[in-house]
Formats: C-alpha cells, structure tokens, sequence
C-alpha cells in the first residue's frame, strides 16, 4: 500500500460574495424619555434671554420718580443710582453674552453649568435691586418714590432665577 498523503479541497456549495449582505442584528431598544426641542420645555431659554434683555434696558428706566413741590418732577434712573444700577446692567450684559453664545454653538464647559450660572446671576441682580428697593440713595430728594422702572428690574432678575431653574429641569 502506498502511504502518501491525499490532498482534498472543501468547496461550500455556494462561495461567499462581496456582493451579499452581512446579517442586521438589531440591539435590544430601550425606552428613553425624550422631551421634545421645542415647546414648553425650551421657554428656560427663550425666558433667559427676554428676562435678561429686559433686565439690562430696565438700568435705564426710572428707579425713582418725584416732584417738589414748587419745581417740576423728577426721575432718576437705574446707571444715576450709583455701583448697584451698574452692576445690574453688566449682569444684563453677561446674561445676553451668555445666550447670544449658547445660540451661536459655544457652551461652557460640562464642569460648569449653565443653568447654574444663570441662578446665581439672577440671585446677584435680585440682592442688589432689592438693596435699591430698600435703600434708597442719599443723592435723591427726599419726596421722591420708587419709580416703575425698579419694579420691571425686579420682576426681571426673578424672571432670570426662574429661567435658570427651568433650565437646569432641561438638562436633567
């Protein structure tokens, strides 16, 4: 008998082509919750830009309004009431930088967020119309009252920390 090896070829019967489709597994799906772009749950960012807008112009409207009574009636606004009426419109300035940013693709860093910076910035103009609120300045006449400007700054830095609490219910 002669011993030498034997050599086979194994053929499948039908040759795998390049032309065939791989096999489509489909992963499991869970069920994710997702809340919708538009609508009630993106008013944190409309209401942050509206609330900051207005509390940045609302630094030139009249914190306090007066007359003498022999001399006409005075108004003086939000810049003319010292450091307090400036700072609120830089916050107002920071706020919209912050949004007009967010709108144009850049976002603060994931360590920090946004929502929370619109709180504190929003606490910060709230503390300091309410010291102008309380305190009204030595430089105003005696006779003089808050004017109605104070008031939109007011409601506008509440509307800011409310913006930001929306926001951060968004990003959760």
């Amino acid at each position: 008998m002669d011993e030498s090896p034997i050599l086979a070829t194994v053929e499948s019967p039908e040759p795998y082509s390049a032309e065939q489709e791989e096999p489509f597994f489909e992963p499991e799906e869970e069920e994710v919750f997702l809340r919708p772009s538009g609508g009630f749950w993106a008013i944190g960012g409309r209401l942050t830009w509206v609330a900051a807008l207005v509390l940045t112009v609302s630094a030139f409207t009249d914190w306090y309004a007066g007359s003498g009574s022999p001399g006409p009636t005075i108004s003086v606004i939000g810049w003319h009431t010292g450091a307090l009426g400036k700072l609120i419109f830089f916050i107002g300035l920071v706020l919209l930088a912050l949004a007009i940013a967010r709108e144009a693709g850049y976002e603060l860093p994931p360590s920090i967020p946004e929502s929370l910076v619109v709180i504190a910035l929003g606490s910060l103009a709230t503390i300091f119309v309410l010291i102008r609120l309380i305190s009204i300045p030595d430089s105003i006449q005696p006779g003089a009252g808050r004017g109605i400007g104070i008031w939109i700054s007011l409601l506008a830095s509440l509307a800011i920390i409310v913006a930001g609490l929306l926001r951060a219910s968004e990003e959760l």
